[in-house]
């Protein structure tokens, strides 16, 4: 059987009515959200950060709390286009796309974003470095260079790794678990990560895997490993953080300049 079946489960489509409310998913600042959440996964999938269907990206839709977009199961990375993109709401209905989230997509991103309505993008992936760093036991993420102290302080860790999420349960306790970290490390499974915004999520995502990637080189040159003291730790974090959330609408924007000017069609 493809290893994409046994990780992916569709999500069984809600029999519950529709409220008949009527819904503004057409003004600006929803088209300007599918745009950024879809040029997203462009960049993701070619830094090798997807793990065939099986990964997913949410953010809230503007002017609507209660709703979320998501990518729809079967489908990779760069084959997300904004009209491909679904808007869902709490209790599993399809708002608006075609096709239906990937089950333990909804049970995760739709328990964050209800139990945590700070997080405006929440994005999971199995992203090969950061994952192997939810494998090793003791703390993920050690503060041995510039880049990794972007998340000085900013981490969480579940160390119960409880099978899939596809039940409402497994979807709280991981929120529960994040609490207020921008950053979950699932052991045994993968990485959340959190953002007030699809930039910063985005950001948050390319650079934890660059943190990640330098620790484990850093490991495996079996050399004793030479972390940076608390005090100058804060310092670089505090920092970096007066200018995130400029610094992570650049990025998005350079991304999203390179995708145009490569001819990816994620507009579309």
């Amino acid at each position: 059987m493809p290893l994409d079946t046994v990780m992916a489960h569709t999500l069984a489509p809600s029999t519950s009515l529709v409220s008949l409310r009527t819904l503004s998913l057409d003004f600006q600042a929803v088209a300007d959200a599918r745009v950024q959440l879809a040029a997203c996964f462009q960049p993701a999938s070619m830094h090798g950060l997807e793990e065939g269907i099986c990964n997913h990206f949410s953010a809230v839709v503007p002017g609507h709390d209660d709703l979320f977009f998501a990518n729809p199961y079967g489908y990779a990375f760069n084959e997300i286009t904004a009209s491909r993109l679904l808007i869902c709401d709490y209790e599993g209905r399809v708002i608006d796309g075609e096709g239906q989230p990937e089950a333990t997509a909804f049970f995760i991103h739709a328990r964050v974003h209800k139990l945590m309505p700070h997080v405006k993008a929440a994005f999971h992936t199995h992203m090969p470095f950061a994952t192997a760093l939810c494998m090793i036991e003791g703390p993920p993420l050690l503060w041995l260079g510039q880049t990794a102290l972007k998340f000085y302080g900013r981490t969480a860790v579940d160390e119960n790794y409880n099978w899939l999420a596809l039940d409402e349960l497994e979807g709280d306790r991981i929120a529960q678990t994040m609490g207020d970290a921008d950053i979950l490390f699932l052991k045994n499974h993968g990485v959340m990560v959190a953002g007030a915004s699809i930039a910063e999520a985005w950001d948050d995502l390319y650079y934890l895997e660059r943190a990640a990637e330098a620790q484990l080189r850093a490991m495996s040159s079996n050399r004793p490993l030479k972390p940076v003291p608390h005090d100058v730790a804060q310092r670089c974090y505090e920092q970096m953080r007066a200018g995130d959330v400029e610094i992570a609408r650049a990025h998005l924007a350079s991304g999203m300049r390179q995708l145009r000017a490569k001819g990816v069609a994620f507009e579309a």
